[in-house]
């Protein structure tokens, strides 16, 4: 995750693209760069490659449930960027298909579904005892 390409083919990947000339075509990313970045994916998990059903010669690359359990991380990254980014301008809206709303924004939440934000947070020792609740 840590290569701007393999953001960048995330990104297409939720969108909706699956094949190499389709990534190949939307991003404009050299060919051999393609290629290795999407056999790190499939290595480390995120994407697996699947026979095409329309021509036995061609793949697909699909999101696994590990690819695609980056999706909170990469909405609150675009979340970001629309909220700071000087003129952000896009014309694609991400919605609940079941009503076709805008999805709320990303937020963290405490065990009890408080919003909590970052002076709420503190780091512990994992199997630390927890700190009591102030009444």
């Amino acid at each position: 995750m840590g290569e701007r390409w393999s953001f960048l083919i995330l990104r297409a990947a939720f969108n909706g693209l699956v094949h190499f000339e389709e990534f190949s075509a939307e991003l404009g990313i050299a060919r051999n760069i393609l290629s290795n970045r999407l056999g790190k994916l499939v290595a480390h998990g995120v994407m697996e490659r699947h026979p095409c059903e329309d021509d036995r010669r061609k793949v697909e690359y699909r999101l696994t449930e590990k690819g695609a359990g980056l999706l909170p991380a990469m909405l609150a990254l675009r979340q970001w960027g629309e909220r700071y980014a000087d003129n952000f301008r896009s014309e694609l809206v991400l919605v609940d298909k079941a009503h076709g709303l805008p999805i709320a924004p990303i937020t963290m939440h405490a065990h009890d579904g408080r919003e909590l934000g970052w002076k709420d947070l503190a780091w512990q020792r994992a199997g630390a005892p927890t700190k009591p609740d102030r009444a």
